[in-house]
Protein backbone atom coordinates (compact mmCIF):
# COMPACT_ATOMS: atom_id res chain seq x y z
CA UNK A 1 0.00 0.00 0.00
CA UNK A 2 2.75 2.38 0.95
CA UNK A 3 4.68 1.51 -2.22
CA UNK A 4 1.64 2.34 -4.36
CA UNK A 5 1.18 5.74 -2.66
CA UNK A 6 4.83 6.53 -3.06
CA UNK A 7 4.75 5.65 -6.76
CA UNK A 8 1.72 7.88 -7.29
CA UNK A 9 3.41 10.74 -5.48
CA UNK A 10 6.53 10.38 -7.63
CA UNK A 11 4.38 10.41 -10.80
CA UNK A 12 2.53 13.57 -9.60
CA UNK A 13 5.79 15.36 -8.86
CA UNK A 14 7.11 14.30 -12.28
CA UNK A 15 3.99 15.60 -14.04
CA UNK A 16 4.07 18.83 -12.02
CA UNK A 17 7.68 19.29 -12.94
CA UNK A 18 6.81 18.71 -16.57
CA UNK A 19 3.98 21.30 -16.55
CA UNK A 20 6.05 23.90 -14.80
CA UNK A 21 8.84 23.35 -17.25
CA UNK A 22 6.74 24.20 -20.33
CA UNK A 23 8.31 26.76 -22.62
CA UNK A 24 6.11 29.76 -23.56
CA UNK A 25 6.09 31.30 -27.04
CA UNK A 26 4.14 34.37 -28.15
CA UNK A 27 3.28 34.68 -31.80
CA UNK A 28 1.74 37.49 -33.82
CA UNK A 29 -1.58 36.94 -35.49
CA UNK A 30 -1.17 36.38 -39.25
CA UNK A 31 2.59 36.02 -39.02
CA UNK A 32 4.91 32.97 -38.76
CA UNK A 33 5.43 31.47 -35.32
CA UNK A 34 8.49 29.34 -34.60
CA UNK A 35 7.99 26.74 -31.85
CA UNK A 36 11.36 25.53 -30.46
CA UNK A 37 12.18 21.88 -29.73
CA UNK A 38 14.20 21.93 -26.53
CA UNK A 39 16.46 18.90 -26.92
CA UNK A 40 18.53 19.52 -23.90
CA UNK A 41 22.05 18.20 -24.41
CA UNK A 42 21.05 15.77 -27.17
CA UNK A 43 22.63 16.48 -30.53
CA UNK A 44 20.45 16.41 -33.63
CA UNK A 45 22.52 13.69 -35.22
CA UNK A 46 21.96 11.46 -32.18
CA UNK A 47 18.17 11.68 -32.48
CA UNK A 48 16.69 8.67 -34.20
CA UNK A 49 13.08 9.86 -34.38
CA UNK A 50 11.45 13.29 -33.83
CA UNK A 51 7.72 13.91 -33.69
CA UNK A 52 5.46 17.00 -33.25
CA UNK A 53 1.98 16.76 -31.86
CA UNK A 54 -0.54 18.94 -29.99
CA UNK A 55 -3.09 18.32 -27.33
CA UNK A 56 -6.64 18.32 -28.61
CA UNK A 57 -8.48 19.53 -25.52
CA UNK A 58 -8.90 16.28 -23.67
CA UNK A 59 -9.02 14.07 -26.74
CA UNK A 60 -6.19 11.99 -28.13
CA UNK A 61 -3.12 13.93 -29.20
CA UNK A 62 -3.03 15.01 -32.84
CA UNK A 63 0.23 14.12 -34.59
CA UNK A 64 1.52 16.67 -37.07
CA UNK A 65 4.73 15.19 -38.44
CA UNK A 66 7.41 12.54 -37.96
CA UNK A 67 11.07 12.54 -38.96
CA UNK A 68 13.73 9.79 -38.65
CA UNK A 69 17.42 10.35 -39.01
CA UNK A 70 17.36 8.48 -42.33
CA UNK A 71 14.22 10.05 -43.81
CA UNK A 72 12.73 13.47 -44.37
CA UNK A 73 9.81 14.71 -42.35
CA UNK A 74 6.49 13.11 -43.00
CA UNK A 75 3.46 15.43 -42.44
CA UNK A 76 0.17 14.04 -41.16
CA UNK A 77 -2.99 15.00 -43.10
CA UNK A 78 -4.28 17.59 -40.59
CA UNK A 79 -6.54 19.95 -42.51
CA UNK A 80 -6.06 23.08 -40.44
CA UNK A 81 -2.27 22.86 -40.80
CA UNK A 82 -2.12 21.76 -44.41
CA UNK A 83 0.71 23.68 -46.07
CA UNK A 84 1.41 25.80 -43.00
CA UNK A 85 4.11 23.69 -41.27
CA UNK A 86 7.86 23.65 -41.78
CA UNK A 87 10.45 21.61 -39.78
CA UNK A 88 13.83 23.29 -39.39
CA UNK A 89 17.22 21.59 -39.18
CA UNK A 90 17.11 22.11 -35.43
CA UNK A 91 13.77 20.28 -35.38
CA UNK A 92 11.88 23.50 -34.55
CA UNK A 93 8.31 23.77 -35.86
CA UNK A 94 7.37 26.85 -37.95
CA UNK A 95 3.69 27.67 -38.29
CA UNK A 96 2.86 30.25 -40.94
CA UNK A 97 -0.24 32.55 -41.00
CA UNK A 98 -0.79 32.12 -37.30
CA UNK A 99 -4.41 31.92 -36.19
CA UNK A 100 -6.11 32.03 -32.85
CA UNK A 101 -6.61 28.24 -33.18
CA UNK A 102 -2.83 27.91 -32.98
CA UNK A 103 -3.00 29.10 -29.39
CA UNK A 104 -2.43 25.70 -27.75
CA UNK A 105 0.34 23.42 -26.36
CA UNK A 106 2.63 21.78 -28.92
CA UNK A 107 4.91 18.90 -27.88
CA UNK A 108 8.24 17.92 -29.41
CA UNK A 109 9.02 14.20 -28.80
CA UNK A 110 12.49 12.84 -29.55
CA UNK A 111 13.90 9.28 -29.38
CA UNK A 112 17.60 8.99 -28.69
CA UNK A 113 18.91 5.48 -28.17
CA UNK A 114 16.57 3.79 -25.76
CA UNK A 115 15.35 7.09 -24.24
CA UNK A 116 12.20 9.00 -25.15
CA UNK A 117 11.88 12.70 -24.26
CA UNK A 118 8.94 15.12 -24.61
CA UNK A 119 9.22 18.93 -24.59
CA UNK A 120 5.83 20.75 -24.39
CA UNK A 121 5.61 24.43 -25.61
CA UNK A 122 2.68 26.73 -24.80
CA UNK A 123 1.92 28.97 -27.79
CA UNK A 124 0.00 32.23 -27.32
CA UNK A 125 -1.21 34.31 -30.27
CA UNK A 126 -1.55 38.10 -29.86
CA UNK A 127 -3.14 40.69 -32.08
CA UNK A 128 -3.17 44.46 -31.63
CA UNK A 129 -6.68 45.96 -31.49
CA UNK A 130 -8.10 48.39 -34.03
CA UNK A 131 -8.20 52.17 -33.29
CA UNK A 132 -11.20 53.16 -31.17
CA UNK A 133 -14.40 54.37 -32.77
CA UNK A 134 -17.03 56.58 -31.12
CA UNK A 135 -20.73 55.86 -31.53
CA UNK A 136 -23.95 57.01 -29.92
CA UNK A 137 -22.48 60.38 -28.99
CA UNK A 138 -24.88 62.60 -27.08
CA UNK A 139 -25.77 65.96 -28.62
CA UNK A 140 -27.00 67.74 -25.51
CA UNK A 141 -26.38 67.08 -21.82
CA UNK A 142 -28.67 68.24 -19.08
CA UNK A 143 -26.80 69.71 -16.15
CA UNK A 144 -26.57 67.36 -13.14
CA UNK A 145 -28.24 64.37 -14.83
CA UNK A 146 -26.33 61.12 -15.36
CA UNK A 147 -26.31 60.93 -19.16
CA UNK A 148 -24.73 58.51 -21.64
CA UNK A 149 -22.08 60.60 -23.41
CA UNK A 150 -20.84 58.05 -25.94
CA UNK A 151 -19.79 54.47 -26.63
CA UNK A 152 -16.20 53.56 -27.50
CA UNK A 153 -15.39 50.35 -29.44
CA UNK A 154 -12.20 48.56 -30.48
CA UNK A 155 -12.12 45.32 -32.53
CA UNK A 156 -10.00 42.27 -33.45
CA UNK A 157 -7.76 42.05 -30.42
CA UNK A 158 -6.07 39.16 -28.74
CA UNK A 159 -6.30 39.03 -25.87
CA UNK A 160 -9.24 41.38 -25.30
CA UNK A 161 -8.34 45.09 -25.07
CA UNK A 162 -9.24 47.41 -22.21
CA UNK A 163 -10.83 50.85 -22.68
CA UNK A 164 -10.42 53.86 -20.40
CA UNK A 165 -12.16 57.27 -20.55
CA UNK A 166 -10.44 60.60 -20.08
CA UNK A 167 -11.58 64.19 -19.52
CA UNK A 168 -9.00 66.79 -20.48
CA UNK A 169 -6.38 63.98 -20.52
CA UNK A 170 -7.22 62.90 -16.95
CA UNK A 171 -8.51 59.32 -16.52
CA UNK A 172 -12.08 59.13 -15.28
CA UNK A 173 -12.78 56.84 -12.35
CA UNK A 174 -16.23 55.52 -11.57
CA UNK A 175 -17.90 57.67 -8.94
CA UNK A 176 -21.39 57.28 -7.58
CA UNK A 177 -23.88 59.49 -9.45
CA UNK A 178 -21.11 61.24 -11.38
CA UNK A 179 -19.20 58.71 -13.52
CA UNK A 180 -20.40 55.28 -14.61
CA UNK A 181 -18.43 53.08 -17.04
CA UNK A 182 -19.69 49.80 -18.45
CA UNK A 183 -17.24 47.67 -20.44
CA UNK A 184 -18.07 44.55 -22.45
CA UNK A 185 -15.86 42.14 -24.46
CA UNK A 186 -17.15 39.73 -27.11
CA UNK A 187 -15.16 36.96 -28.84
CA UNK A 188 -15.73 36.31 -32.51
CA UNK A 189 -16.72 32.69 -33.05
CA UNK A 190 -14.91 32.46 -36.38
CA UNK A 191 -11.69 34.39 -35.86
CA UNK A 192 -11.40 34.01 -32.10
CA UNK A 193 -10.57 37.73 -31.84
CA UNK A 194 -12.09 40.05 -29.24
CA UNK A 195 -14.22 43.16 -29.64
CA UNK A 196 -14.37 45.45 -26.60
CA UNK A 197 -16.88 48.25 -26.11
CA UNK A 198 -17.25 50.72 -23.27
CA UNK A 199 -20.16 53.06 -22.45
CA UNK A 200 -19.59 56.27 -20.47
CA UNK A 201 -22.30 57.86 -18.38
CA UNK A 202 -21.49 61.25 -16.91
CA UNK A 203 -23.16 63.93 -14.80
CA UNK A 204 -21.95 67.22 -16.27
CA UNK A 205 -21.20 70.53 -14.56
CA UNK A 206 -21.05 74.04 -16.05
CA UNK A 207 -17.28 73.81 -16.12
CA UNK A 208 -17.56 70.88 -18.54
CA UNK A 209 -18.87 73.13 -21.32
CA UNK A 210 -15.47 73.25 -22.99
CA UNK A 211 -14.04 70.00 -21.63
CA UNK A 212 -12.66 67.45 -24.09
CA UNK A 213 -13.56 63.80 -23.61
CA UNK A 214 -11.60 60.92 -25.21
CA UNK A 215 -11.38 57.16 -24.91
CA UNK A 216 -8.09 55.24 -25.01
CA UNK A 217 -7.44 51.57 -25.87
CA UNK A 218 -4.92 49.73 -23.72
CA UNK A 219 -3.39 46.42 -24.83
CA UNK A 220 -0.30 44.43 -23.93
CA UNK A 221 0.87 44.33 -27.55
CA UNK A 222 0.75 48.14 -27.97
CA UNK A 223 3.73 50.36 -27.35
CA UNK A 224 1.39 53.28 -26.67
CA UNK A 225 -2.36 53.67 -26.24
CA UNK A 226 -4.71 54.27 -29.12
CA UNK A 227 -6.75 57.43 -28.43
CA UNK A 228 -9.97 58.64 -30.05
CA UNK A 229 -10.59 62.11 -31.38
CA UNK A 230 -11.70 64.53 -28.62
CA UNK A 231 -15.40 65.15 -28.04
CA UNK A 232 -17.11 68.24 -26.65
CA UNK A 233 -20.69 68.47 -25.50
CA UNK A 234 -23.39 71.10 -25.30
CA UNK A 235 -24.57 71.35 -21.72
CA UNK A 236 -27.99 72.77 -20.96
CA UNK A 237 -28.60 74.47 -17.63
CA UNK A 238 -31.05 77.09 -16.36
CA UNK A 239 -30.13 80.74 -15.81
CA UNK A 240 -29.08 81.69 -12.31
CA UNK A 241 -27.74 85.21 -12.86
CA UNK A 242 -29.01 88.11 -14.99
CA UNK A 243 -26.91 91.16 -15.89
CA UNK A 244 -27.70 94.41 -17.67
CA UNK A 245 -25.12 96.26 -19.74
CA UNK A 246 -25.23 99.80 -21.13
CA UNK A 247 -23.91 99.78 -24.69
CA UNK A 248 -22.77 103.25 -25.78
CA UNK A 249 -19.65 105.27 -26.35
CA UNK A 250 -18.68 107.23 -23.25
CA UNK A 251 -19.45 109.86 -22.24
CA UNK A 252 -23.13 109.57 -23.13
CA UNK A 253 -24.16 112.94 -24.55
CA UNK A 254 -27.59 114.27 -25.29
CA UNK A 255 -28.72 113.10 -28.70
CA UNK A 256 -26.61 109.92 -28.61
CA UNK A 257 -27.98 106.41 -29.13
CA UNK A 258 -27.94 104.11 -26.09
CA UNK A 259 -28.74 100.38 -25.96
CA UNK A 260 -29.50 98.32 -22.88
CA UNK A 261 -28.39 94.71 -23.33
CA UNK A 262 -29.68 92.01 -21.00
CA UNK A 263 -27.85 88.69 -20.55
CA UNK A 264 -28.38 85.53 -18.50
CA UNK A 265 -25.87 82.77 -17.71
CA UNK A 266 -28.15 79.89 -18.76
CA UNK A 267 -27.53 77.66 -21.74
CA UNK A 268 -29.21 78.09 -24.09
CA UNK A 269 -29.70 81.75 -23.12
CA UNK A 270 -33.21 83.18 -22.96
CA UNK A 271 -34.62 84.69 -26.14
CA UNK A 272 -36.85 87.28 -24.46
CA UNK A 273 -36.48 89.62 -21.49
CA UNK A 274 -38.44 92.12 -19.45
CA UNK A 275 -37.06 95.67 -19.44
CA UNK A 276 -38.20 98.18 -16.83
CA UNK A 277 -38.08 101.67 -18.36
CA UNK A 278 -39.02 104.51 -16.00
CA UNK A 279 -41.47 102.29 -14.12
CA UNK A 280 -42.92 100.68 -17.23
CA UNK A 281 -42.32 97.01 -18.06
CA UNK A 282 -41.47 96.29 -21.69
CA UNK A 283 -41.11 92.68 -22.91
CA UNK A 284 -38.89 92.12 -25.94
CA UNK A 285 -39.61 89.12 -28.16
CA UNK A 286 -36.62 87.29 -29.62
CA UNK A 287 -34.35 90.13 -28.55
CA UNK A 288 -32.02 90.82 -25.66
CA UNK A 289 -31.81 94.61 -25.99
CA UNK A 290 -33.76 97.83 -25.67
CA UNK A 291 -32.62 101.03 -27.43
CA UNK A 292 -32.91 104.78 -26.86
CA UNK A 293 -32.38 106.37 -30.29
CA UNK A 294 -31.97 109.92 -28.97
CA UNK A 295 -31.34 110.27 -25.24
CA UNK A 296 -31.95 113.40 -23.25
CA UNK A 297 -30.88 114.41 -19.77
CA UNK A 298 -34.23 113.15 -18.52
CA UNK A 299 -33.19 109.59 -19.49
CA UNK A 300 -30.45 109.53 -16.86
CA UNK A 301 -31.10 106.97 -14.14
CA UNK A 302 -31.17 103.28 -13.18
CA UNK A 303 -32.73 100.57 -15.33
CA UNK A 304 -33.51 96.88 -14.77
CA UNK A 305 -34.14 93.73 -16.79
CA UNK A 306 -35.35 90.26 -15.75
CA UNK A 307 -36.23 86.82 -17.05
CA UNK A 308 -39.71 86.64 -18.50
CA UNK A 309 -40.58 83.46 -16.58
CA UNK A 310 -38.79 84.43 -13.37
CA UNK A 311 -38.83 88.16 -12.64
CA UNK A 312 -36.96 87.64 -9.38
CA UNK A 313 -33.86 86.94 -11.42
CA UNK A 314 -32.94 90.43 -12.56
CA UNK A 315 -30.00 92.70 -13.25
CA UNK A 316 -29.65 96.48 -13.15
CA UNK A 317 -27.46 99.22 -14.55
CA UNK A 318 -27.50 103.00 -14.70
CA UNK A 319 -26.19 105.71 -16.98
CA UNK A 320 -25.93 109.49 -16.88
CA UNK A 321 -26.52 111.70 -19.88
CA UNK A 322 -23.98 114.50 -20.03
CA UNK A 323 -25.42 117.87 -21.06
CA UNK A 324 -24.36 121.51 -21.07
CA UNK A 325 -26.31 124.73 -21.55
CA UNK A 326 -24.92 128.19 -22.26
CA UNK A 327 -27.27 130.93 -21.03
CA UNK A 328 -27.21 134.71 -20.62
CA UNK A 329 -24.30 134.97 -23.03
CA UNK A 330 -23.25 138.12 -24.88
CA UNK A 331 -24.04 137.70 -28.57
CA UNK A 332 -24.34 139.66 -31.78
CA UNK A 333 -22.92 143.12 -32.41
CA UNK A 334 -22.12 145.25 -29.38
CA UNK A 335 -21.49 149.02 -29.81
CA UNK A 336 -19.81 150.93 -27.00
CA UNK A 337 -18.31 154.42 -26.64
CA UNK A 338 -14.68 155.08 -25.96
CA UNK A 339 -13.74 154.89 -22.25
CA UNK A 340 -16.95 153.11 -21.31
CA UNK A 341 -16.75 149.97 -19.18
CA UNK A 342 -17.79 146.57 -20.56
CA UNK A 343 -17.84 142.94 -19.40
CA UNK A 344 -18.88 139.93 -21.48
CA UNK A 345 -21.64 137.77 -20.00
CA UNK A 346 -21.56 133.97 -19.87
CA UNK A 347 -23.44 131.49 -17.70
CA UNK A 348 -22.91 127.72 -18.03
CA UNK A 349 -25.05 124.90 -16.64
CA UNK A 350 -23.60 122.78 -15.16
CA UNK A 351 -20.68 124.95 -14.13
CA UNK A 352 -18.63 122.23 -12.45
CA UNK A 353 -16.15 120.48 -14.72
CA UNK A 354 -16.59 122.79 -17.70
CA UNK A 355 -13.64 124.37 -19.51
CA UNK A 356 -14.00 127.85 -20.99
CA UNK A 357 -11.60 129.58 -23.37
CA UNK A 358 -11.84 133.00 -25.05
CA UNK A 359 -10.31 134.34 -28.24
CA UNK A 360 -10.23 137.77 -29.87
CA UNK A 361 -9.87 137.71 -33.63
CA UNK A 362 -8.69 134.07 -33.30
CA UNK A 363 -5.98 134.98 -30.76
CA UNK A 364 -6.32 133.25 -27.39
CA UNK A 365 -7.09 135.42 -24.36
CA UNK A 366 -6.05 134.68 -20.81
CA UNK A 367 -9.37 135.73 -19.28
CA UNK A 368 -12.94 136.70 -20.03
CA UNK A 369 -13.29 140.07 -21.78
CA UNK A 370 -13.70 142.76 -19.10
CA UNK A 371 -12.74 146.43 -19.54
CA UNK A 372 -12.86 149.37 -17.14
CA UNK A 373 -12.21 151.86 -19.95
CA UNK A 374 -12.62 150.71 -23.51
CA UNK A 375 -10.03 151.54 -26.15
CA UNK A 376 -10.39 151.45 -29.89
CA UNK A 377 -8.00 148.48 -29.91
CA UNK A 378 -10.56 146.50 -27.88
CA UNK A 379 -12.81 146.30 -30.94
CA UNK A 380 -12.96 142.89 -32.58
CA UNK A 381 -14.72 139.53 -32.78
CA UNK A 382 -14.74 137.64 -29.47
CA UNK A 383 -15.54 133.94 -29.25
CA UNK A 384 -15.94 131.65 -26.26
CA UNK A 385 -15.60 127.86 -26.47
CA UNK A 386 -17.14 125.85 -23.63
CA UNK A 387 -16.47 122.10 -23.34
CA UNK A 388 -17.56 119.36 -20.97
CA UNK A 389 -16.71 115.67 -21.48
CA UNK A 390 -16.76 115.86 -25.25
CA UNK A 391 -19.60 118.39 -25.53
CA UNK A 392 -18.44 121.61 -27.19
CA UNK A 393 -20.51 124.78 -27.57
CA UNK A 394 -19.51 128.17 -28.94
CA UNK A 395 -20.81 131.72 -28.76
CA UNK A 396 -19.43 134.95 -30.23
CA UNK A 397 -20.03 138.67 -30.39
CA UNK A 398 -18.52 141.61 -32.26
CA UNK A 399 -17.49 144.57 -30.13
CA UNK A 400 -17.28 147.96 -31.78
CA UNK A 401 -15.78 150.81 -29.75
CA UNK A 402 -16.86 154.19 -31.18
CA UNK A 403 -15.77 157.76 -30.47
CA UNK A 404 -15.47 161.23 -31.97
CA UNK A 405 -12.21 161.77 -33.82
CA UNK A 406 -9.15 163.52 -32.42
CA UNK A 407 -5.73 164.31 -33.82
CA UNK A 408 -2.96 162.86 -31.72
CA UNK A 409 -0.06 164.10 -33.83
CA UNK A 410 0.48 166.59 -36.66
CA UNK A 411 4.06 166.64 -38.02
CA UNK A 412 6.11 168.08 -40.87
CA UNK A 413 9.22 166.69 -42.46
CA UNK A 414 11.67 168.47 -44.81
CA UNK A 415 12.58 166.53 -47.94
CA UNK A 416 14.47 168.17 -50.84
CA UNK A 417 12.63 171.46 -50.46
CA UNK A 418 9.24 169.79 -50.06
CA UNK A 419 7.24 169.49 -46.89
CA UNK A 420 5.76 166.12 -45.90
CA UNK A 421 2.80 166.60 -43.55
CA UNK A 422 1.43 163.71 -41.46
CA UNK A 423 -1.82 163.94 -39.56
CA UNK A 424 -2.39 161.05 -37.15
CA UNK A 425 -5.96 160.68 -35.94
CA UNK A 426 -8.03 158.41 -33.70
CA UNK A 427 -11.71 157.74 -33.91
CA UNK A 428 -14.42 155.29 -34.80
CA UNK A 429 -16.06 155.06 -37.26
CA UNK A 430 -13.04 155.70 -39.42
CA UNK A 431 -12.36 159.46 -39.58
CA UNK A 432 -12.12 161.25 -42.94
CA UNK A 433 -9.57 164.07 -43.50
CA UNK A 434 -9.76 167.55 -44.97
CA UNK A 435 -6.60 169.61 -45.53
CA UNK A 436 -6.78 173.39 -45.77
CA UNK A 437 -4.41 173.32 -48.73
CA UNK A 438 -3.94 171.18 -51.80
CA UNK A 439 -0.91 169.00 -52.20
CA UNK A 440 0.48 165.94 -53.89
CA UNK A 441 1.11 162.34 -52.87
CA UNK A 442 -2.04 162.27 -50.80
CA UNK A 443 -2.15 158.93 -48.97
CA UNK A 444 -3.41 157.20 -45.85
CA UNK A 445 -2.23 154.35 -43.68
CA UNK A 446 -4.20 151.27 -42.76
CA UNK A 447 -6.99 151.85 -40.28
CA UNK A 448 -6.04 149.72 -37.30
CA UNK A 449 -7.40 149.85 -33.76
CA UNK A 450 -9.13 153.17 -34.46
CA UNK A 451 -5.91 154.88 -35.64
CA UNK A 452 -5.19 156.23 -39.12
CA UNK A 453 -2.50 158.53 -40.53
CA UNK A 454 -3.07 160.89 -43.50
CA UNK A 455 -0.08 162.21 -45.49
CA UNK A 456 0.29 165.25 -47.76
CA UNK A 457 3.30 166.58 -49.69
CA UNK A 458 3.69 170.27 -50.72
CA UNK A 459 6.32 172.84 -51.69
CA UNK A 460 5.43 176.08 -49.90
CA UNK A 461 5.91 179.46 -51.62
CA UNK A 462 5.10 181.44 -48.51
CA UNK A 463 4.87 181.02 -44.80
CA UNK A 464 1.61 179.23 -44.11
CA UNK A 465 -0.58 177.87 -41.38
CA UNK A 466 -2.14 174.61 -42.53
CA UNK A 467 -5.14 172.96 -40.90
CA UNK A 468 -5.83 169.18 -40.71
CA UNK A 469 -9.49 168.45 -40.05
CA UNK A 470 -10.77 164.93 -39.29
CA UNK A 471 -14.41 164.02 -38.86
CA UNK A 472 -16.86 161.12 -38.51
CA UNK A 473 -20.52 160.90 -37.64
CA UNK A 474 -19.75 161.61 -33.99
CA UNK A 475 -17.80 164.85 -34.43
CA UNK A 476 -14.98 166.94 -35.98
CA UNK A 477 -11.50 167.87 -34.81
CA UNK A 478 -9.01 170.37 -36.32
CA UNK A 479 -5.34 171.02 -35.66
CA UNK A 480 -2.93 173.52 -37.28
CA UNK A 481 0.75 173.60 -38.14
CA UNK A 482 2.94 176.46 -39.45
CA UNK A 483 4.95 176.00 -42.61
CA UNK A 484 7.87 178.22 -43.62
CA UNK A 485 9.46 178.55 -47.01
CA UNK A 486 12.86 178.53 -45.33
CA UNK A 487 14.70 175.30 -44.63
CA UNK A 488 13.70 173.76 -41.32
CA UNK A 489 16.22 173.22 -38.60
CA UNK A 490 15.44 169.55 -38.52
CA UNK A 491 14.35 167.05 -41.08
CA UNK A 492 12.74 164.73 -38.51
CA UNK A 493 9.05 165.00 -37.81
CA UNK A 494 7.94 167.70 -35.42
CA UNK A 495 4.84 167.64 -33.34
CA UNK A 496 2.24 170.39 -33.58
CA UNK A 497 2.22 172.37 -30.35
CA UNK A 498 -0.02 174.84 -28.54
CA UNK A 499 0.79 178.61 -28.39
CA UNK A 500 3.75 178.13 -26.04
CA UNK A 501 5.27 175.62 -28.37
CA UNK A 502 4.76 177.98 -31.31
CA UNK A 503 6.86 180.66 -29.52
CA UNK A 504 9.67 178.15 -29.10
CA UNK A 505 9.51 177.42 -32.83
CA UNK A 506 9.80 181.15 -33.67
CA UNK A 507 12.89 181.44 -31.45
CA UNK A 508 14.40 178.55 -33.27
CA UNK A 509 13.76 180.21 -36.60
CA UNK A 510 15.50 183.44 -35.45
CA UNK A 511 18.54 181.52 -34.34
CA UNK A 512 18.53 179.81 -37.65
CA UNK A 513 18.52 183.14 -39.48
CA UNK A 514 21.51 184.39 -37.46
CA UNK A 515 23.45 181.30 -38.39
CA UNK A 516 22.37 181.77 -41.98
CA UNK A 517 23.74 185.33 -41.98
CA UNK A 518 27.17 184.10 -40.95
CA UNK A 519 27.32 181.84 -43.89
CA UNK A 520 25.47 184.26 -46.10
CA UNK A 521 27.27 183.52 -49.19
CA UNK A 522 26.52 179.89 -49.10
CA UNK A 523 22.93 180.37 -47.94
CA UNK A 524 22.28 182.96 -50.64
CA UNK A 525 23.65 180.66 -53.30
CA UNK A 526 21.50 177.76 -52.11
CA UNK A 527 18.43 179.98 -51.91
CA UNK A 528 18.93 181.47 -55.36
CA UNK A 529 19.56 178.07 -56.84
CA UNK A 530 16.30 176.69 -55.40
CA UNK A 531 14.37 179.75 -56.48
CA UNK A 532 15.55 179.35 -60.08
CA UNK A 533 14.46 175.70 -60.07
CA UNK A 534 10.83 176.79 -59.84
CA UNK A 535 8.07 177.46 -57.34
CA UNK A 536 5.02 175.37 -56.29
CA UNK A 537 1.84 177.32 -56.40
CA UNK A 538 -0.38 176.99 -53.35
CA UNK A 539 -2.84 179.67 -54.23
CA UNK A 540 -0.62 182.48 -52.74
CA UNK A 541 0.71 185.46 -54.71
CA UNK A 542 4.21 185.69 -56.10
CA UNK A 543 4.73 188.89 -54.07
CA UNK A 544 5.46 186.83 -51.01
CA UNK A 545 8.50 185.40 -52.72
CA UNK A 546 9.85 188.79 -53.94
CA UNK A 547 9.43 190.31 -50.49
CA UNK A 548 11.32 187.42 -48.96
CA UNK A 549 14.16 187.98 -51.46
CA UNK A 550 14.40 191.67 -50.58
CA UNK A 551 14.63 190.83 -46.91
CA UNK A 552 17.52 188.48 -47.58
CA UNK A 553 19.38 191.23 -49.60
CA UNK A 554 18.92 193.71 -46.79
CA UNK A 555 20.24 191.20 -44.33
CA UNK A 556 23.36 190.69 -46.47
CA UNK A 557 24.09 194.47 -46.67
CA UNK A 558 23.68 194.88 -42.93
CA UNK A 559 26.16 192.09 -42.26
CA UNK A 560 28.72 193.65 -44.63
Amino acid sequence: MHATVFSAWVLFISLLDQVSANTAVVGKYGETVEVPCDKGNIKVEDIMIAKWKYNNAGSADVHLLTKSYTQNASFAPVAEYQGRLVLTKDLNLKISQAKMADQRTFTCMVVAGTDIFEYPVDVTIEKAPSPPTITNQAKVIELGNLTTLAECTTKDASPAAHIVWLKDNVTLVETDKVVAIKEDAQKDKVTGLWTTSSKLQYSAMKADMNSKFTCAVKHKSLASDLVSAPMTFVIHYPSEKVTLQVVSALPIKEGASVTLKCAADGNPPPTSYNFYIKGKKVTTDNSDNYSFPNVTRADSGEYKCSLVDDEAKAGSASFTVVYMDITNVTKGKIVKLLSESFEAKLEVDPYKGTQVSWTKDNVKLSHKPKFDKLKYSDSGVYECVVSLEGIVKKASFELSVRGAPSITMLTKLQSNGAKLLSCKAEGSPKPTVQWSINGTNVSESSYVNGIITYNLTLIPTANLTINCTVSNELGTFTKSIDISTLPEDSTVEKRAEDSTDKTQVVVGVVIGLIVAAVILGLAYWVYMKRTREGTWKTGEKENGTVEESKKLEETQKADV
